[in-house]
This record gives C-alpha cells, sequence and structure tokens, in this order.
C-alpha cells in the first residue's frame, strides 16, 4: 500500500480535512470520496480523520492509497524502463505494441508487459496510462502507479515528438485545423469544419531530398493529430498508409515521442527524460 504523507502549514491552520486534501494535496473529488469508506484511509497524527476535522499547523495527514485490485494477464515482452519510483513508471515503447489490450492485440499490449514486470519485480502498481501513443509510435509513455499520481499528471506533461515526414520541409511553422473523425470512418481522423480545434507546431531539423526530420510540440491533443495534421499539408509521415504515407522505406508511421517534461506528482520535482527515435526512422533521413 503506497502512503503520501502531508504536513499541514501554517497557512492551511483552521481548514477542513477535506479541503486541505482537495486544495493543498490535490486530491480528486473521486478519490477523496473512496478515502472516505477506507478504515484508516485519511489520518491525522496516526488517527483516522474525518472529512470536517479541522486542523493546526503541523499536523501530519496521511493518505493510505488502496491496493489495486483490476488484474491484467501478466505475459513476458520486451520492456524498456527509462525511470521507475514508486508514484511512475516511464517506458520507452516499441512499435507494434498496443498501450492497452484489444481484439487481436489481447496479450502483446503494455499493459501486459508491465503485468509482467511488476510481477517479476514484486512491484506493486496500477495501470494508469497518462496519455497513450499508437501502436506503432515508439517513445516515452508516462504511466502513475496509483490514481492519485494519475490525477496530477494528467493534462501536466509537456511532449515534444520526432518525426520524419515526406518530402521536404523548412524553417518551422505552426497547423492551426480542427480534426474531428472522417465521415463513415470509426477510427480514422480527417481535418473538418466540425472538428475540434487542434494546433501542431513544427520545426525541420534534417533531412534529405525526400524526407524531412521534424521536432513537433503540440499545443492540443487530439487523436492521430500529429499524422492527420501532416498529410493535410501534403507531407504525410512516412510509412503511415492510413493518411496517404509510403511503405518503401519503412514499414510503420515513422514517429517517435522523444522527450517529456513534468512536475513529480508527489515530491514536485522537475523531469525531463529523453529517448532516441528507432534506427528504421533515422535512415530515412541519412540515406537515398
Amino acid at each position: 500500500m503506497r502512503t503520501l504523507t502531508f504536513t499541514v502549514p501554517k497557512e492551511w491552520e483552521q481548514t477542513k480535512l477535506k479541503s486541505f486534501l482537495r486544495g493543498y494535496c490535490r486530491l480528486s473529488a473521486r478519490l477523496l470520496a473512496k478515502q472516505k469508506r477506507v478504515d484508516m484511509g485519511l489520518t491525522i497524527n496516526g488517527r483516522h480523520g474525518k472529512a470536517n476535522d479541522m486542523l493546526k499547523a503541523g499536523d501530519v495527514v496521511r493518505v493510505h492509497l488502496p491496493e489495486v485490485k483490476k488484474r491484467i494477464e501478466a505475459v513476458s515482452l520486451p520492456l524498456s524502463v527509462v525511470y521507475e519510483d514508486q508514484d511512475i513508471i516511464v517506458i520507452d515503447k516499441d512499435w507494434g505494441m498496443p498501450v492497452y489490450p484489444a481484439p487481436g492485440h489481447d496479450r502483446d499490449s503494455l499493459a501486459n508487459a508491465l503485468a509482467y514486470y511488476y510481477r517479476t519485480n514484486g512491484v506493486s502498481g496500477g495501470f494508469y496510462p497518462v496519455y497513450r501513443l499508437d501502436k506503432d509510435t515508439t517513445g516515452l509513455i508516462v504511466l502513475a502507479k496509483h490514481s492519485y499520481a494519475a490525477a496530477a499528471l494528467r493534462k501536466a506533461i509537456e511532449k515534444e515528438y520526432t518525426a520524419v515526414c515526406q518530402g521536404v520541409l523548412t524553417g518551422k511553422g505552426v497547423i492551426d485545423a480542427p480534426i474531428g473523425l472522417k465521415e463513415g470512418h470509426t477510427i480514422q481522423r480527417a481535418v473538418c469544419s466540425s472538428g475540434r480545434r487542434a494546433v501542431t507546431h513544427w520545426q525541420a531539423i534534417g533531412g534529405t531530398s525526400k524526407h524531412t526530420l521534424l521536432c513537433i510540440r503540440l499545443e492540443t491533443g487530439r487523436t492521430h493529430q500529429i499524422r492527420v495534421h501532416f498529410s493535410h499539408i501534403g507531407h504525410p509521415l512516412a510509412g503511415d498508409d492510413m493518411y496517404g504515407g509510403s511503405l518503401e522505406h519503412i514499414g510503420r508511421q515513422a514517429l517517435c515521442c522523444s522527450r517529456v517534461r513534468f512536475a513529480h506528482p508527489v515530491t514536485g520535482r522537475c523531469m525531463e527524460l529523453t529517448c532516441l527515435p528507432r534506427a528504421d526512422m533515422l535512415a530515412l533521413v541519412e540515406s537515398h
């Protein structure tokens, strides 16, 4: 069981426990409701804490998070761990691996691999991806081990992507075009007037006469945003045949989440992690 410990600062004296937990400790309303139903789930100086208890400066408030009950089948799969502590784990995901089990991929997902890793290493943790990467997109994915960390990290992670698009782009630019479901499709997206606003910032950092290496930052987080936007401007990602890319030189979309920045959900420490794109991506801008 993970226990979070908070000391009440002077400015929060004479505050109700529930207000302190929601404001200072950033507990979600859902998690607070769960903790109130757990025996000794909330304590003040070692005694059971009630939502309306008044706090004094120096009080030690502890949140005893419940064990994760949902179990995912553990399957031995290659897994590259970039960073891990009691609250989060960051994986450099390979291509061909979906994040969640799905029809046709019920035993080769990141969830299956992480369940095996937890079991073999005696780790207690849940499966809370803070964002998703497409099955064939590589790179860094941040996962929380419990619901408190997941809530604290949601919408708080800055991500940079490395991609290779077809054709030549120079300089930098912004693509601001709404994205929604493509008419008649359940998965494929498209730029359309009825879609939600989507903004992509890009900078060319290298390339050849056939391909451009890009550094990309997302201002919004729409499904398939990078893939849709570069297809929309006539430069689909290499290997992305769903959105007009060629499979001639690479058999999957040339896209990698290569850098993440965030404040640690418990300690507040500034975290910045990086990884390199796979060799098949880099080969596109090193030859032909």
